[in-house]
């Protein structure tokens, strides 16, 4: 046989043999598909997405065990990485060019909404919606201070071990050289691929980071902007989402089409234009029946843009933002259709984690899906009241807001607690410090990550590989629950709760010690009383053998176990400012 042919023929049987594979690569975007002309706002009802069959997307996916269906994820997944349990505290970077807006979160979405900040700090600081509108802040947002590396090094001394990175938000912008999305910050404004930036400083601290997206909401999240005033001098002049891509000729967005920006008016369906205008609320459940090629379309689109951060940064999970089981599921934030993108994805993921580190040490991150092997959960803004050891999940939320205003409360000993919150109920902590429009950190931020980094240095061996003992903590119940730091993003309200020298909570450190961690320093040579700690419960199940305060510098350390309670005294001087941390063996 000659050397070509005999060559073929070894291939072809390494092939047959699963030895060789064809490198696999990102299909391109087909065109968006015709679009119906719009009807009268509210004029369709929405299609029944609980009687419709899931659509297969015709989406390949690299090969390997993982298929794009949730039996065979659950099936071939190991189980989330260790790595996860070991970092415990991350730093949520949340950060893109609705920062520019000073108005806090979905800045983007509201310059079309009058009334609401944003329309006003819009006005006032760039001008009418109509005239100047996200497109314009996309071309001119340029965060010329943003350092990734001098960050990533700051939230590494604060104690953070992963980034959570946003990778695009509502607003359909990629932050990275997105192949699928010319609205990108390569393109635009900073001219930066600033999830590369992000992810190489990351990979040089030795901190593990995710990637973010949220564009599952995008295409009813910008309805409003296919809106007008309904008052004043621009009454019924349009906002720019009603622009077209012939519109461009001669402008500086020439060759720029807006739907793949703003996406498309959807306002005929009934709810969506009443959920465009509202604070937050997406549309009812049901499919957009008469755009069902474009809805396809666009979920196509949303897993593309997802696959090609996984191709091109390899990060260690994805993140999808909504309020449903999975994306595209038809009701909650995946109202529009109902489709299999997020298990092609996942699948995606998984085959080329294999491919490349020769082993599953990624996760994915589906907010509100029950236990799924294969994903981690989120607690947004809340903590569950009781240990959560059903599935992974991290606890999320900004100090002030996902995005920067004015006059946010920094302070340090909330976001301590809350970190204590979320691990000693078996979970991880994700907290969001907003970056300036520039990209730099306030002083008020850069002082409070400093603290924080002081009080982990010192007490950080009970939180990093910690998991949550037989119970959260003990103290001063509230309506028979254990009084809790209160949810939401971190504010005032969080920062002058009290907690008293009774409220403790627990975790079992990775060295076989129990850890109390005291919510409040309480006042020199205090009886501290630890009543789950006492002979008679014995949740220990043994005798304790020596008590030590971290960071105490004496040798010695008043305390006796009694039946009803572990007792000890608190010495003259504390070793810190927020909670002191007993270790237990």
């Amino acid at each position: 046989m000659p050397m070509n042919n005999r060559v073929i023929a070894l291939c072809a049987g390494l092939l047959l043999a699963g030895q060789v594979r064809a490198e696999f690569h990102l299909p391109a975007l087909p065109p968006i598909p015709e679009i119906p002309a719009p009807r009268p706002i509210d004029s369709m009802p929405l299609g029944n997405s609980a009687a419709a069959p899931e659509i297969k997307l015709d989406l390949p996916i690299a090969p390997g065990p993982f298929e794009p269906t949730w039996a065979s994820i659950e099936k071939n997944y190991p189980g989330a990485p260790s790595w996860l349990r070991e970092a415990k505290f991350g730093i949520w970077v949340h950060f893109g060019p609705q920062a520019a807006g000073q108005s806090g979160d979905w800045y983007a979405r509201r310059i079309y909404a009058p009334g609401t900040l944003a329309y006003e700090n819009h006005l006032k600081n760039a001008g009418h919606p109509s005239e100047f509108g996200y497109k314009e802040v996309l071309r001119d947002w340029n965060p010329a201070k943003l350092d990734p590396a001098a960050l990533v090094q700051i939230y590494r001394d604060a104690g953070a071990r992963f980034l959570i990175i946003q990778g695009v938000h509502h607003d359909n912008f990629d932050l990275w050289n997105s192949q699928y999305q010319p609205w990108n910050s390569v393109r635009l404004g900073p001219k930066r691929d600033l999830l590369g930036e992000w992810s190489r400083a990351a990979r040089a601290a030795g901190l593990h980071y995710g990637v973010t997206f949220h564009h599952e909401y995008t295409w009813w999240w910008w309805q409003n902007a296919f809106s007008a005033d309904q008052e004043g001098p621009k009454t019924g002049v349009p906002y720019d989402g009603n622009l077209a891509l012939a519109d461009g000729k001669g402008k500086w967005w020439e060759g720029l089409d807006p739907r793949l920006l703003y996406t498309v008016n959807l306002r005929e369906y009934a709810g969506v234009s009443e959920a465009a205008m509202s604070p937050w609320n997406p549309p009812p459940a049901g499919l957009f029946t008469r755009h069902a090629a474009y809805a396809k379309w666009y979920a196509t689109w949303w897993a593309l843009r997802i696959m090609d951060v996984i191709d091109h940064y390899d990060p260690d999970f994805i993140y999808t933002d909504g309020t449903g089981t999975q994306p595209f599921e038809g009701s909650h934030t995946g109202t529009g259709v109902k489709a299999d993108a997020m298990q092609r994805v996942i699948a995606h993921y998984y085959n080329r984690a294999l491919e490349r580190r020769e082993k599953v040490d990624t996760f994915s991150v589906i907010k509100f899906r029950p236990k799924t092997n294969g994903t981690v959960n989120t607690e947004e803004h809340g903590i569950p009241s009781d240990i959560k050891i059903d599935q992974p999940w991290i606890a999320e939320a900004p100090v002030g807001d996902w995005f920067y205003a004015p006059n946010f409360t920094y302070d340090s000993g909330m976001v301590i607690r809350y970190i204590i919150e979320a691990v000693a109920r078996d979970g991880n902590a994700g907290i969001c410090v907003s970056l300036l429009p520039d990209g730099s950190l306030d002083a008020g931020s850069a002082r409070m990550l400093r603290e924080v980094g002081e009080w982990m240095r010192c007490n950080g061996q009970g939180i990093y590989g910690s998991r949550a003992w037989v119970r959260p903590g003990e103290g001063e119940l509230i309506d028979g629950k254990l009084k809790m730091l209160p949810g939401g993003k971190l504010g005032k309200k969080q920062a002058d709760f009290v907690f008293g020298p009774e409220d403790f909570r627990f975790t079992l450190g990775k060295d076989g010690a129990l850890y109390a961690f005291c919510l409040a320093v309480p006042a020199p040579e205090t009886e501290l009383k630890l009543t789950s700690l006492g002979a008679t419960a014995n949740l220990l199940g043994k005798p304790i053998r020596t008590v030590t305060l971290l960071g105490h510098t004496a040798p010695t350390l008043a305390w006796r176990q009694t039946p009803d309670a572990l007792v000890i005294t608190s010495p003259s001087t504390m070793p810190c400012a927020t909670a002191i941390v007993f270790k237990i063996d």
